[in-house]
């Protein structure tokens, strides 16, 4: 480089040759490895200008009139010059010496379309759909090294090889004309590029027969400007692109050791380290990743200048070098290149406030809180959305490799629809994961890690098991899944649909007064119900009763199974052995075979609480909002799942898995049985026992059907209602039931039932 700028500082001080013998200043080989080399050989002619560089005698070739021009010029003087000139032809016109010039292209403007940027405000979230145009940007980088190259080697031998100059402008013409067939990754704006190309392209032919020594201000003026491109620009991108190839792979590295951070033993000080560590991994990946992205904006500009920028310095080479040139292009030339300069300059103006931009844009999201980097900042009190009907992030999902081995893959997760869909690193669009309609969700320890939770299909298989990246994506994802599955999305308004769902939850916090919500007493078998407007209208007398009525302020919720007192009593009644594997007896089994009614529902059970009243509904559907409010506040996603066993005599929950019996309740036990009025999943019923004492206790079951679509156990309340009552209001079970013409015969059967 200190030679070029010799050179040049001998251009301008004076056209006086070096001494003899001096070596002559050389320019990087066209590999770009930095050392010099003498493309040509040292010995130089009489006026101090190298023998390899003189422009070879061309053929006539059909052009006579040129030839005869050159001979002329050979005795009148040095270069012919004055001869030339008088004999120019008129403007306008063209002849065999002096051919018409190229016309300037009529799309060249200083106006340009603008070009194709990576948003900084993405670079943070590093989502898929930023790599994959992060991809695109490096491709079209690459097309450019790679074009860049080619070009700079073509400029170098017109440079370097004197001897060949025709050969080298023709070569360089071709080259020109290639960048219009390049596959551009981003080829937006190109258009003006493509079109000045072509024009010097054409100037590069007709200049062909008149090129002669310009090793001085090429190498000023041509090669010097797209090496410094090469090896600014492009390396500097080069450089980037590896750096935040480093910085991503220590965030993942950081964020695999912060997610295998143990659960149940708890280190707080470990937590603190690694956190810390995926806090600096995570800014130093935000950092590189927000310079390379500014360096591939720029990129798009600089591509632009830099094609061009060294054509405009040749062509005013060739033109201040040969005045010959000067008479053989009119003004119009003169006007193309301004324009051409125009246009540069233009694109430079726009890089320069492109630039500022980005680096105030840049200085402004580099100065966010520390929360930002750190994960599970906030784990006291995160501000969570409830009410989200799509979520997307990134997840860990859990992958058997082994009957007893596993392994966790970090990938991007979003919901569509009511699809929740999985997009890998690199991967152009997501592919289908799970189906969420009607699923259910609910958190689950696994393998000791923390904030994970599992999709279970509706027909009650364990889909996936996925684990976030903090307790407030932990929550959110939960609650989005759960608003999913409810396909609230397919409302007309969803977000309101989502948030008059959770405040229904959450209202639960108080008991709700007799001014908010009054509920009217009435007997189960006086009971008239208006379908219109859903008011109860009671036939005999009736009463006002509120919440506090219903159910007792305060009164603890359980969130799993317990049997009561008095089934230990009769399980243990009479010196009997209770069967640990809870199988009943063979006379059981015949009872049962006996039975009018035998149905089983999948149920998951959702809570129970003591009430104070059984003679309405509306204490179960207060029980279901006080369940359903409880769960929500204390973000307890856990269901039991179980069947429900409903027969003739008694209502009995086995275990899905195991088959034991977890409770049984007697049909006199059960005292009311509804189903919720808005969600028909939701089922409930009371159960009134009294102990040995004389003491009377009543509960409510709250239960889930695993479908919404199937047979629910509001079938056994419409069965209850149907069934005709003894004198002391016992149901009557009926043994005989003609199939032809639906008539009962007599002979009933009372039934403790």
């Amino acid at each position: 480089m200190g030679a070029l700028h010799a050179a040049a500082r001998r251009a301008e001080g004076g056209r006086t040759p070096p001494p003899q013998g001096a070596p002559r200043d050389s320019l990087p080989p066209p590999t770009g490895t930095g050392r010099s080399e003498r493309p040509w050989p040292r010995q130089r002619s009489r006026l101090g200008v190298p023998s390899a560089c003189r422009a070879p005698r061309l053929p006539a070739r059909g052009r006579d009139g040129t030839e005869r021009e050159r001979e002329r010029g050979r005795g009148r003087g040095r270069d012919g010059r004055t001869d030339a000139r008088s004999r120019a032809p008129p403007p306008g016109r063209a002849c065999a010496a002096h051919p018409a010039p190229a016309r300037a292209p009529p799309c060249c403007s200083a106006n340009m379309p603008a070009v194709d940027k990576l948003l900084l405000e993405e670079a943070l979230q590093d989502s898929p759909q930023t790599r994959s145009l992060l991809s695109v940007f490096e491709e079209d980088a690459g097309t450019l090294t790679e074009y860049t190259n080619q070009l700079l080697q073509a400029m170098q031998r017109v440079y370097g090889a004197q001897n060949e100059m025709c050969l080298a402008t023709q070569q360089l013409s071709k080259q020109l004309l290639a960048y219009e067939k390049q596959h551009f990754a981003l080829g937006k704006g190109d258009e003006e590029v493509i079109s000045t190309l072509h024009y010097f392209s054409k100037v590069v032919d007709e200049l062909n027969i008149l090129h002669s020594e310009l090793a001085k201000q090429l190498a000023d003026t041509m090669v010097l400007p797209i090496i410094q491109f090469r090896e600014k620009d492009l390396t500097e991108v080069s450089t980037l692109k590896d750096l935040f190839g480093l910085a991503s792979n220590e965030h993942d590295v950081s964020m695999a050791k912060y997610s295998r951070l143990p659960k149940r033993k708890e280190n707080e000080k470990l937590k603190a380290e690694v956190a810390k560590e995926v806090a600096n991994a995570r800014r130093k990946q935000h950092l590189s990743s927000l310079q390379y992205y500014c360096a591939l904006n720029a990129l798009q500009y600089r591509k632009r200048v830099a094609m061009m920028e060294p054509m405009l310095g040749y062509t005013r080479g060739q033109i201040n070098f040969f005045k010959k040139g000067a008479e053989m292009f009119s003004k119009r030339m003169d006007s193309f290149l301004s324009s051409v300069s125009d246009m540069v300059q233009s694109i430079q103006g726009e890089l320069d406030a492109e630039a500022e931009k980005m680096r105030i844009s840049q200085q402004d999201l580099i100065a966010v809180n520390e929360s930002v980097y750190t994960p599970d900042s906030d784990v006291i009190s995160p501000a969570i959305n409830r009410n989200l009907i799509q979520k997307a992030g990134y997840l860990n999902l859990r992958n058997k490799t082994g009957l007893v081995t596993t392994t966790w893959d970090r990938l991007y997760f979003f919901t569509q629809g009511g699809n929740l869909m999985c997009q890998p690193r690199g991967a152009v669009a997501g592919g289908l994961i799970q189906d969420l309609d009607n699923c259910s969700v609910m958190a689950v320890d696994c393998e000791d890690r923390r904030y994970c939770f599992q999709i279970t299909t509706p027909t009650g298989k364990v889909g996936i098991t996925l684990q976030a990246e903090s307790k407030k994506e932990y929550e959110e994802w939960i609650c989005a899944i759960n608003n999913i599955s409810r396909q609230i999305y397919l409302t007309d308004n969803p977000e309101a649909a989502a948030i008059k769902l959770n405040q229904t939850a959450l209202q639960a916090v108080t008991p709700i007064t007799s001014l908010g919500k009054k509920h009217e007493v009435q007997h189960p078998s006086q009971t008239v119900k208006n379908m219109e407007n859903d008011e109860v209208i009671p036939s005999g007398s009736a009463g006002i009763q509120d919440s506090t009525q219903l159910i007792a302020p305060g009164t603890p919720i359980q969130f799993d199974i317990v049997l009561p007192a008095m089934e230990f009593l009769d399980q243990n009644r009479g010196g009997r052995r209770a069967n640990p594997f809870g199988e009943s007896e063979d006379s059981s089994k015949d009872e049962e075979e006996d039975s009018l009614l035998q149905q089983m529902f999948v149920v998951r059970f959702l809570g129970s609480m003591a009430v104070q009243s059984d003679e309405t509904c509306e204490v179960i559907y207060e029980a279901m909002r006080q369940v359903l409010a409880a769960r929500a506040i204390h973000n307890i996603f856990r269901m039991t799942e179980s069947h429900l066993m409903v027969t003739s005599k008694n209502l009995r929950l086995i275990d899905s898995q195991t088959q034991v019996t977890r409770a049984s309740f007697e049909l006199t036990t059960v005292t009311q049985f509804a189903a919720h009025q808005e969600n028909r999943r939701l089922i409930g019923f009371v159960i009134h026992l009294s102990d040995t004492l004389g003491e009377e206790s009543m509960s409510a079951y709250v239960f889930e059907s695993n479908t919404e679509g199937e047979k629910d156990p509001e079938a056994l309340a419409q069965l209850m209602k149907s069934v005709p009552l003894t004198n002391d209001g016992k149901f009557m079970l009926l043994h005989d039931l003609s199939e032809e013409d639906g008539t009962m015969h007599e002979g009933g059967e009372e039934s403790e039932a």
